[in-house]
């Protein structure tokens, strides 16, 4: 059986709490105590990018359709959002994270890696340098961080979240493998409602209980996931925080509740994913170009069927003739039964260098 590793990293990760909605709330102070959200109209199935958390008591959350939103929450305000403003706000943050560490490796506009294992400022302490982050933002932007503070990415990223909001949770090396053994199965990348089911059909629950398991046996019970659960059940994390992270692509999908029965329902659901696609896509940091469009549709029996368009554009158009395309390919008793899952995504090229950007 695998064994914890002693690992000599200092890794913090630091996650905006409710970024827009705070940015919002910074700048009108009247929105400090009551519900709002960023998002799109409910007239128009608009989707909910992110909420506050007096609107979070009422159970409104991103993803959810606006208009749900309104109907558990009545005094919620949506509004539109400001993605300049936003990204604005973001490369304020990433400044300040700066003066700690050149090894910065953002996720999205609201939150990153910062790998502080050679700073020595601080006395060296990552604890120390993650309470002044996060106490320079607050005093230079005006908003708060959450911060976790571990060995490697996976558990630091945890540890953010925490004691959300305005929080900092540390997770020292000593303490990685007692910590590790308690986390529910979900905290792991890649465990979402549906693994995390098939888990429990083994009775598997916590990180504890996989460890009852070999290695191999986890990978001839779960396949590709074995392997990394393996490794995450001890909270072991090798991967670097890079500087120059490339994504290949951006999606969003949605599994619904009632099966989609009839092509008309598919060609319905699309607005809203494409709502959600755009917004993901505007909050990448980097200067990507689109390459080509994805559809990915799954039947009610799993099959699950993807079709792309090479295109450098981005339009809702380019993506109904692929989802007409997908529904079609399968046979009539799948179309009978309809679809489960949508999803819709962009490939992306390689983004634009600073030595390129240079040149203009």
């Amino acid at each position: 059986m695998l064994s914890p590793v002693p690992v000599d990293r200092k890794i913090i990760h630091c996650d905006c709490d409710c970024f827009y909605a705070a940015v919002e709330m910074r700048d009108q102070p009247s929105y400090q105590h009551r519900p709002i959200a960023i998002g799109g109209p409910a007239n128009s199935r608009g989707v909910i990018a992110t909420c506050n958390y007096p609107a979070r008591v009422f159970g409104v959350h991103s993803a959810m359709s606006s208009a749900q939103a309104l109907r558990v929450c009545p005094q919620l305000l949506i509004l539109p959002g400001r993605m300049a403003l936003y990204k604005s706000v973001s490369a304020q943050i990433m400044a300040i994270f700066r003066r700690y560490s050149d090894r910065i490796e953002p996720l999205s506009l609201d939150e990153a890696f910062i790998d502080v294992t050679e700073s020595t400022l601080c006395g060296g302490s990552a604890t120390r340098i993650a309470q002044r982050i996060r106490a320079e933002v607050e005093a230079e932007v005006g908003i708060t961080i959450s911060a976790g503070v571990a060995p490697n990415k996976f558990i630091a990223k945890v540890a953010s979240d925490w004691r959300k909001p305005n929080g900092l949770f540390v997770v020292k090396p000593d303490e990685m493998d007692a910590f590790s053994a308690q986390l529910a199965v979900n905290k792991i990348p890649g465990i979402g409602p549906v693994s995390a089911a098939k888990l429990a059909a083994e009775n598997i629950y916590i990180c504890a209980d996989l460890r009852a398991f070999t290695a191999l046996e986890l990978e001839h019970k779960f396949g590709r996931m074995g392997q990394s659960l393996a490794l995450r059940r001890f909270g072991l994390d090798e991967r670097p925080v890079q500087t120059r992270r490339i994504r290949k692509s951006v999606s969003v999908e949605n599994t619904y509740r009632k099966d989609l029965v009839k092509l008309e329902d598919c060609a319905q659901a699309l607005q809203p994913l494409y709502e959600q696609l755009m917004l993901r896509w505007q909050q990448l940091t980097a200067q990507y170009a689109v390459s080509g469009v994805v559809v990915k549709l799954k039947f009610a029996d799993f099959t699950q069927l993807t079709r792309e368009y090479a295109t450098n554009d981005i339009d809702l158009d380019l993506f109904q003739p692929l989802l007409q395309q997908a529904f079609t390919s399968g046979n009539a008793q799948q179309q009978k039964r309809g679809v489960r899952l949508l999803g819709l995504g962009l490939k992306l090229q390689t983004p634009i260098t600073q030595q390129q950007l240079r040149l203009f």
